[in-house]
Parts: C-alpha cells; sequence; structure tokens
C-alpha cells in the first residue's frame, strides 16, 4: 500500500485497462456482477462504496501479483 499514494485519485477504468483487464475479467475475479464495473468506472478510487472497494482494490492497483509464487 506504501507504493500506491496516487492510485486512489484514479479513475477505476484507467486502472484496470493499466492491468489489462476488461471489465468482465475484473468481474470474474473479484466475484462480482459485470454491471457493478461498469457502475463504477468512472468513479475514482477513493469514491467507490467500501464493500466492493476491498474485492477489487488489490486487482486495479496490481498488488494481486504479490502473492503468485514465482
Amino acid at each position: 500500500m506504501f507504493w500506491h499514494w496516487g492510485k486512489k485519485n484514479r479513475k477505476v477504468k484507467d486502472l484496470r485497462k493499466e492491468q489489462g483487464f476488461t471489465a468482465r475479467e475484473l468481474a470474474e475475479r473479484a466475484k462480482v456482477d459485470t454491471i457493478d464495473i461498469m457502475k463504477i468506472d468512472e468513479l475514482r478510487l477513493k469514491d467507490v462504496p467500501q464493500s466492493l472497494k476491498k474485492k477489487i482494490e488489490s486487482y486495479v492497483t496490481g498488488e494481486y501479483t504479490d502473492k503468485f509464487r514465482w
């Protein structure tokens, strides 16, 4: 989290595209509906409801790759 200062002010769509996810792929990984992702696409990450933010934050900031076994 220390290295992601500016990520909270960026739009979810920009962060999602930066990680190479479509709305559908992100929804499948976070186990939410695609419609929910499309509704929050134009919101800044800090404005996303807390319940949904918990599920998608690690994917859109790139932290999910830290759990891979290299």
